[in-house]
């Protein structure tokens, strides 16, 4: 157990001596990317490893302040055909109301009405 702990501790401390030396340069007999187009010098290696601020926004953690109802939201339109009607909670009224005309059938539908029998058919 304690020869884990040694072997362990042994190859964080070499793992960390691996870690930044010198500062980068570019390899012998080689030369920095040419001059962008736009630019007015050659950026350095480090200039050239900052990553720009497009690339990586800031996240916007904005609570919300205070409750406020939603705007009216002009697309937010029944069906076309009418459906059918959601159904009621229990305990609320049952039927149809007296007092509401009939139902009519939406714009550019065919109207149908029911077949009408006569005694005696």
């Amino acid at each position: 157990m304690r020869r884990t702990r040694v072997i362990m501790v042994a190859a964080a401390v070499l793992l960390a001596g691996c870690g930044h030396v010198a500062d980068l340069k570019p390899a012998p007999g080689q030369s920095l990317p040419v001059k962008p187009l736009m630019a007015r010098t050659t950026p350095t290696p480090q200039e050239l490893l900052t990553i720009p601020s497009y690339a990586k926004p800031d996240r916007v953690d904005e609570l919300m302040k205070r409750s406020e109802p939603r705007p009216l939201d002009p697309f937010d339109l029944p069906p076309p055909t009418g459906g059918s009607a959601p159904s009621l909670p229990p305990g609320s009224e049952t039927g149809p109301n007296p007092q509401q005309p009939a139902a009519q059938p939406a714009p550019g539908m065919p109207v149908t009405t029911p077949p009408t029998t006569t005694p005696g058919d």
